[in-house]
């Protein structure tokens, strides 16, 4: 049966104990795992602001791993523009995550979304 990486480092006890949801969202959170995933989904919320609507459509935020914000254009042109936005698409996403998360942004072409 396949596991999670670090499955087995946990350090939590089990217990058979109710436990609220909200404590264990909390923790989950905390973990690296899980915590390096909520920036790019708060991108993902706001990228028609951070991109405009137009370009929203045509691209989509995919990682963001080290400074490197990887951005996903659907079609060569598009990736282009994407291209030529790259400091302010920069400039937005920093602003819309509250800190300078993001040194640099990558564009890649995908032909399906």
């Amino acid at each position: 049966m396949p596991h999670a990486k670090g499955w087995r480092t946990r350090r939590d006890e089990r217990t058979p104990d109710a436990v609220p949801i909200g404590q264990i969202v909390d923790g989950l959170l905390r973990e690296e795992v899980f915590s390096r995933g909520m920036p790019i989904a708060q991108l993902a919320v706001a990228w028609p602001r951070i991109v405009g609507e137009r370009i929203a459509g045509e691209t989509a935020p995919l990682t963001l791993e080290a400074g490197v914000l990887t951005v996903s254009a659907t079609n060569g042109p598009w990736g282009v523009q994407a291209r030529f936005l790259s400091e302010q698409i920069r400039k937005n996403a920093n602003e819309a995550l509250g800190s300078d998360a993001i040194s640099t942004v990558r564009v890649v072409v995908r032909n399906s979304r």
